[in-house]
Parts: structure tokens; C-alpha cells; sequence
């Protein structure tokens, strides 16, 4: 199975968006001398979270530009496969891209810290870094070289720990398994004695079902579900220690970016920044969903973490970050930026949500 044979149909039927999901956005006429923009992204077409978000970005840019600039989506390996598109993007294949920034570690190192870190900032406190804290002027900083501007946009939440194969009862368990992984998470795991394998979206749920795997983790229950990992890998484990946050990025090609218009430009920014809040409370809500339709319907095995596992996984992280970034200037740079926003939403959290969901969910 690749991305092409992961059907929008399919995808919308699983998520139960339906017509109403698929048309908050009508596509207007193209007007007269419109310009017309490629986005290629690292999504089957219509998965639900992520892929469903770039289509939907895809049309508010169209219907916010009044059809001045309009938008069309090409689904992973439509034009270039899953794993391409921050090249095919700053080469000026396509104009926009949507995607996860931990993909790109290979060509800028530091690109993971815009997706998520193991134990790190969750979806509102990466919000908060990324537009108070002076982390989108080092994202910027950082894609610079490759033409490509980014913007947040979309957001899938907290992530569960990942679908197994079989049964984890302690740290050992975890050795030797192959498990589908990204970013630095994918990294964790390594340190941890497992094997991480970077696949494609498309391409997991076919390497759990023919033994390249042994595990994957991808997004929360809602895009799980949709995938079907669960047909192959039963156990689901909580917590995500290894990606708390699950920013999608929309790259913009740097030249193209900077030939709009002023209010072109304005367009695509708050187009990005409207995709990204509405992409989080929906799957808030669906993740939710999908999580009780999983353990009532589709009898999937929920299970949480040994603690063993967690407490060895929480001491490893900081050096393995260390190690990471260590000769990498720009990456230093950001993860200093990173840790001191990271200390300063923990001061707030012990005091606010912490406590609040303690006292409420007792």
C-alpha cells in the first residue's frame, strides 16, 4: 500500500468528516490574472488531522485571496513522495509544502525542535515559544539558506506512545524492536536499545503487516484509527514521552513568498495561523473520540508505559539532546531558545494546569 492507494474517500469515511468537513471552504472562480500555486505534501490525500488540514489550508488560502491566489493540493507521491517535499519546495517545484519539520533533520539538524521534543513543550507552550518567545525569527533563520519561509499550521496535539506488536512489561522489552519513529523521539528510542526506522506515513501500517517493523508511533487515535495500525500492532501505550507536541508546518517557498503582494502575504500568514488553531481543537475533539470507538469497538489493548521504561527515557533525554546538537551552531542556538522556554512554561504550569487538572479530574 503507498500513499496514491490511501483513498480521500477512505480517509473522510474513517474520520466522519463527511461533506461538511471536506466543503468549510468553497473554492472560488479564478479571477483574472490569478496566480496559481503547487502544495505538496507528506500526507496521503484526506488523512484524517494532517492531511485533512492541508487541504483545508489549501482552500483558505483560495477563498481568503478571493481567488486571486489559488491553491492546488497534491497528495504524498502525487508529484514528489512523502520524504521530498522540503526540496521540492526550495528548488521551486511546488510553492508550498505541508509537512512535519523533524523530517528534514538529514538537511538542517536543528528542524526537529519545530515539531516536538521528547519531554519537552506541548502544543500551547510551543505556540508560545514560537510567537512570543522568539522561536519563529530562529525557525526563519534556520530554513533561510534553503529559500523556504515556514509557518506553523496545524496541529495534531499530544500524540499517544505508539502501537506494539507485542506486550511491553519492562525497559527490556524494548530492545532489539524495529519501531517506525522521527525526529528525536526516533533518537530516544535508539539510546533505549531499539531500532528506529523512518517510513513515510503511507508506508507504515504495510511495514507492520510484512515484519519491517515491530512498533510505530504517528500521530493520536484519530489518524491511528484511520491508518489501521491497530489491525497489526494491538498494544496502544500512553503517555507520549517521546512527542508531546505535533506541529505540522506549511514551507513556503522564500522567492515565490516574497513576489505576493503585501496583502498576499498577509493572507498566507494568517491563512497558516487560523489552520493551526482550528487543527488543534479538532483534534482535541476527534482524538477523543477515536480513543473510546477503539477500546469499545475495535478491542484495542490500551496500555500505559512500565514506569521502568519512562524513568529511563526521562534521564537519557537531556544528553541524548546534548549529544545531538553538539558542533552544530544554529542547533545550539535553538535549543538554548527551546530550553529557556521550556523552563518558563514549567514555572507557570506548577501553579495553573498542573494543579487545576489534579484537583479536577480526581
Amino acid at each position: 500500500m503507498t500513499e496514491k492507494s490511501l483513498s480521500r474517500r477512505k480517509f473522510i469515511a474513517a474520520s466522519g468528516l463527511g461533506v461538511a468537513g471536506a466543503g468549510l471552504f468553497s473554492t472560488p472562480a479564478i479571477s483574472s490574472g490569478a496566480r496559481q500555486w503547487k502544495m505538496v505534501t507528506s500526507w496521503p490525500k484526506g488523512a484524517p488531522g494532517v492531511g485533512v488540514t492541508a487541504q483545508r489550508l489549501a482552500n483558505r488560502i483560495t477563498t481568503m485571496s478571493g481567488g486571486k491566489l489559488t491553491v492546488k493540493l497534491y497528495a504524498a507521491g502525487e508529484l514528489v513522495p512523502a520524504l521530498e517535499v522540503f526540496g521540492a519546495v526550495g528548488g521551486g517545484t511546488a510553492e508550498l509544502g505541508h509537512t512535519a519539520s523533524f523530517f528534514w533533520q538529514g538537511k538542517a539538524k536543528a528542524s526537529v525542535f519545530f515539531t516536538t521534543v521528547p519531554f519537552g513543550l506541548t502544543a500551547l507552550e510551543h505556540m508560545a515559544w514560537i510567537n512570543q518567545g522568539g522561536g519563529q525569527e530562529l525557525w526563519d533563520k534556520l530554513y533561510q539558506p534553503f529559500d523556504i519561509k515556514p509557518f506553523m499550521a496545524g496541529n495534531t496535539g499530544i500524540q499517544m506512545g505508539g502501537w506494539f506488536k507485542k506486550e511491553l512489561n519492562s525497559l527490556d522489552d524494548l530492545r532489539g524492536v524495529k519501531i517506525r519513529s522521527a525526529g528525536l523521539g526516533g533518537e530516544l528510542y535508539e539510546a533505549m536499545g531499539a531500532t528506529s526506522v523512518l517510513l513515510p506515513p503511507g508506508d507504515i501500517y504495510p511495514g507492520l503487516q510484512n515484519g519491517l517493523i515491530d512498533a510505530a508511533e504517528f500521530l493520536g487515535p484519530w489518524s491511528d484509527r484511520a491508518f489501521g495500525f491497530y489491525k497489526a500492532a494491538p498494544y496502544y501505550y500512553w503517555p507520549s514521552f517521546n512527542k508531546p507536541n505535533g506541529t505540522a508546518e506549511c514551507l513556503v517557498n522564500r522567492t515565490a513568498f516574497e513576489g505576493l503582494s503585501d496583502d498576499l502575504k498577509s493572507i498566507v500568514a494568517n491563512a497558516c495561523q487560523s489552520e493551526n488553531a482550528f487543527g488543534l481543537s479538532e483534534s482535541d475533539w476527534e482524538n477523543a473520540r477515536a480513543l473510546d470507538d477503539l477500546i469499545e469497538n475495535k478491542k484495542v489493548k490500551v496500555r500505559q508505559f512500565p514506569s521502568g521504561l519512562l524513568q529511563r527515557a526521562r534521564e537519557l533525554t537531556p544528553d541524548m539532546i546534548d549529544n545531538f546538537v553538539s558542533g552544530d551552531a544554529m542547533a545550539e542556538e535553538i535549543l538554548a531558545s527551546y530550553r529557556t522556554a521550556l523552563s518558563l512554561s514549567k514555572s507557570w504550569v506548577r501553579v495553573s494546569r498542573q494543579p487545576f487538572f489534579a484537583a479536577r479530574d480526581v
